[in-house]
């Protein structure tokens, strides 16, 4: 998607998004005042999972922290196992961190905080047949989500 953004003839800023198989003529896009093209910045990488739950886990749901990070759900079909852990976007000095991942019945909660450069967790539980309720917190922002990624068999218990 492009972004552009000229006056309009009362001051005020219209926006316009044009898809990137619109093709704009050079020549106009040339003539605009260097002051009235639209610029960028570079968005900062997002955080990717990093494998750390272990052998046979796969993402299976995520959540934005805000511009720090990303907190991952995964899942372990073999084992019937989540896992969550949440990844800063840009690893540097230590910050306080949580990864959290719980089901309502019976209340069972694991958690894992402190104070990390990189990551924080891995907290697995086994959950198959339920809901799963997970969470991210890096240096006071929070995502996840509640009684998600629900199993479809009952557990084993």
């Amino acid at each position: 998607m492009i972004d552009i953004r000229r006056a309009s003839a009362i001051g005020a800023a219209v926006t316009a998004t044009a898809c990137a198989a619109v093709a704009l003529a050079p020549a106009a896009v040339a003539a605009e005042p260097a002051a009235q093209r639209a610029t960028t910045a570079p968005k900062a990488a997002a955080a990717q999972y990093n494998g750390v739950c272990g052998s046979g886990y796969a993402v299976v749901n995520s959540a934005q922290i805000g511009t720090k990070g990303t907190v991952f759900l995964t899942y372990n079909s073999a084992t019937g196992k989540n896992c969550v852990v949440t990844m800063r976007n840009k690893p540097g000095k230590a910050v306080h961190m949580t990864a959290s991942l719980g089901f309502a019945s019976p209340t069972t909660t694991v958690t894992d905080t402190g104070y990390f450069t990189t990551y924080a967790g891995p907290v697995h539980l086994d959950a198959r047949g339920l809901c799963v309720t997970w969470r991210g917190e890096i240096s006071g922002e929070v995502a996840g989500k509640n009684g998600t990624n629900c199993g479809s068999r009952a557990a084993n218990r």
